[in-house]
């Protein structure tokens, strides 16, 4: 990992914490009022929704460069959305295994090779959720094929690399854990961070 800049020094106070009491709370979140200071020193009453999962992704390339994607209707936007293979994990659980699952469960698919590529801060103005993101290659079926639950309704595609990369560019795919995953990878792919058969598959 290269050194970190200078300019990404911290600087100023940070928000203080007073009282904080829990006004919702399900299997999956958490919503707190919080008593605060910010920063500049005024009093403020902060929202805070708290997610009890880690968040995983991740980005299937088979042999030819394609990403494999998942269809699905989203409930908070009321759309279809295409994405990566995503879900959430135990924050006590290594991602790799929880990603493993994920692949499995979505995409019916395991991986020969894992590398985690991306950690990821997802709406750090309102929530404490944290994302973690690995690139799978070897592909081939999972054992057991796909265990999607009782609300999941999946599509499946796959896309090559650079097709997705357009799509998600062109703001056809709005899923920000997808949007950036691929825009990583492409990196990846240009700065020599790849293999040179992957990074060749990849860009075509």
């Amino acid at each position: 990992m290269s050194q970190k800049p200078a300019w990404l020094s911290t600087h100023g106070t940070p928000w203080s914490r007073g009282k904080a009491r829990i006004v919702y709370d399900n299997p999956w979140i958490s919503v707190s009022e919080h008593q605060a200071t910010a920063p500049t020193g005024v009093a403020a009453l902060y929202g805070l929704v708290s997610f009890k999962n880690l968040a995983l992704a991740v980005l299937p390339i088979d042999e030819m460069g394609r990403v494999v994607m998942v269809g699905q209707h989203r409930f908070p936007f009321g759309d279809y959305s295409w994405e990566i293979p995503e879900g959430g994990g135990p924050k006590g659980e290594d991602p790799m295994d929880g990603a493993r699952r994920e692949l499995a469960e979505e995409a019916g698919l395991a991986a020969a090779e894992w590398r985690e590529i991306l950690r990821i801060q997802l709406s750090n103005s309102v929530t404490d959720e944290l994302a973690v993101g690995f690139l799978a290659t070897g592909l081939s079926p999972a054992s057991g094929g796909e265990h999607v639950d009782d609300t999941e309704d999946f599509a499946l595609a796959r896309v090559p690399f650079r097709e997705a990369l357009d799509a998600a560019m062109a703001g056809h795919i709005r899923d920000a854990l997808t949007v950036a995953m691929l825009l990583r990878a492409y990196h990846m792919a240009r700065e020599g961070l790849l293999s040179d058969a992957l990074a060749r598959a990849m860009l075509g």
